[in-house]
């Protein structure tokens, strides 16, 4: 405790650390509030929420009857195709698989599908965006699912695309999916339980095909993306549908674009539909609407360099006056001394930027919405998530600038030091590095820390591009939080063998 209440009277009757500290905490707020972002969403852009909760994308084209108690829809899907936007770069590469082509395709638009363009056999809760659904489906690239209050994904049988039976099934709050290639042999894909589901239900079929994203490469390895809305058409023939069925079939564009090419036709029992858009959790990025509250964390590089700054100024301001041989004489224990260093530093600069970060992202998430761009909304544990790990990742950085302090014992070689480990990285990867390489780095070097950063999580199920550009890391949040802290680690570690080797 005499260590450790020495080395924290060094560090506050040094004004001018102490007011680096706070310098660095109202960089985070100040830059992260400037009004530079801009976008058209006001009060009516919000998104569907799904029953988990979750922010939800559900656009589609349904072709439906009502359906009171238990029952079985059957249809066999005869055909699936598709339109894609016109690609303006023939070398880019697209965010999955593509999969079977369109006999032909609309005139805006070139024939083909993107990899979770479905058409099939759906059981909702009504028509209202968000309300709870089971399908059963044919995808483009990624065979037959069952998919289910939007969160939910199950792969069925291998088989082949197209024809195929499908079939559902509900039993209560139990719905049960099934496959056929010949309508008598049936396998079940998987079942769902709907919870609360309501005595009347909206039964029928449906079609849909989300955002097509896809990556073009640049100059020095920079990337970009392109995309547009696609469109997935799906025959069905040998519709039955047992059970207290009400009414006739219904066609009607559930959420999204009010899109002329989508609809539905009836030709003597053998049914059309056309679809855009997609159901699924909503995300951010090439693909998706809006921003995350991530967007409002801009100033932490600033306050990340003045915080490496103080932390190596904290031992080698010692090693330039020469006061580090008073030091070690008070204390011979030179570890001990130099964990005591640690553990102030890192808890001053924690204590300093958490405020800092938490009111960023308050005031920061309402600037942009002020200006018109949706933010998505995020879990309270996500949102402590972000604050809690973006002020570690600032401790653990001041305290790696204290280990190459010490080992180097010169400021300026160990801010730059400090720095290049842990910013350049990043900065590398969201400007010049190939996806690939950018993502390794961000696995390896200090920089994967800013996974922490990450406030929307990564579907299988949903086509986007999944890369740090868009918000997503190639480790989960405290995973990259580890890496630098194993980094700090060695630094460390290296730092009090030196310490203890040397003359002072």
């Amino acid at each position: 405790m005499r260590t450790l209440r020495a080395e924290w009277t060094k560090f506050r009757t040094v004004r001018g650390w102490v007011l680096a500290m706070i310098v660095a905490s109202a960089a985070i707020v100040g830059l992260g509030v400037l009004p530079g972002m801009q976008g058209t969403c006001r009060a009516d852009c919000g998104l569907p929420v799904g029953p988990g909760g979750e922010e939800v994308t559900d656009a589609f084209t349904f072709l439906h009857q009502s359906l009171t108690g238990d029952g079985t829809i059957t249809a066999r899907l005869t055909s699936m195709t598709g339109v894609l936007p016109v690609d303006p770069d023939p070398s880019a590469e697209q965010s999955g698989g593509t999969g079977p082509s369109a006999a032909n395709g609309a005139a805006a638009g070139r024939p083909g599908l993107v990899p979770w363009a479905k058409a099939g056999l759906l059981l909702k809760d009504g028509t209202r965006p968000g309300s709870a659904y089971a399908a059963v489906m044919l995808t483009g690239a990624h065979g037959v699912r069952l998919q289910y209050d939007y969160t939910h994904d199950v792969a069925g049988p291998a088989t082949t695309p197209t024809p195929q039976w499908l079939r559902l099934t509900r039993t209560g709050d139990v719905v049960r999916a099934e496959v056929s290639a010949d309508g008598t042999s049936w396998q079940t894909v998987g079942t769902a339980e709907l919870g609360g589901l309501p005595a009347t239900v909206e039964v029928g079929l449906f079609a849909t095909s989300p955002q097509y994203s896809a990556t073009t490469s640049g100059a020095f390895g920079m990337s970009g993306a392109s995309g547009g809305p696609t469109q997935a058409t799906g025959v069905f023939e040998n519709v039955s549908l047992s059970g207290t069925a009400g009414g006739a079939w219904r066609g009607e564009k559930v959420g999204g674009a009010d899109d002329s090419a989508s609809g539905t036709s009836d030709d003597n029992g053998r049914f059309t539909v056309s679809g855009s858009g997609d159901i699924a959790p909503a995300v951010s990025g090439a693909a998706g609407l809006g921003v995350t509250i991530t967007q409002t964390l801009v100033g932490t590089f600033a306050g990340l360099i003045v915080v490496v700054v103080v932390g190596t100024m904290f031992i080698t301001a010692e090693y330039r006056r020469g006061l580090v041989r008073t030091t070690m004489a008070a204390n011979p224990r030179r570890g001990r001394t130099l964990a005591a260093k640690a553990v102030v530093l890192g808890a001053v600069t924690f204590a300093t930027s958490l405020p800092g970060v938490a009111a960023v992202v308050v005031i920061g998430r309402k600037v942009l919405r002020a200006n018109g761009v949706y933010v998505h909304a995020v879990s309270t544990a996500t949102e402590i998530q972000v604050i809690v790990g973006t002020a570690a990742v600032l401790a653990v950085s001041a305290v790696l600038a204290l280990a190459l302090g010490t080992i180097v014992r010169r400021s300026a070689a160990a801010v730059t030091t400090a720095i290049v480990a842990i910013v350049l990285p990043y900065l590398l990867t969201m400007t010049v590095l190939p996806a690939g390489a950018g993502q390794w780095l961000l696995r390896l070097t200090p920089a994967a820390a800013f996974a922490v950063q990450q406030s929307t999580p990564q579907y299988a199920q949903v086509d986007n591009i999944y890369t740090p550009v868009n918000g997503y890391f190639p480790l989960a949040p405290w995973a990259g939080f580890a890496v630098l802290c194993g980094w700090t680690a060695l630094a460390l570690a290296a730092a009090t063998l030196l310490v203890r080797r040397r003359d002072v």
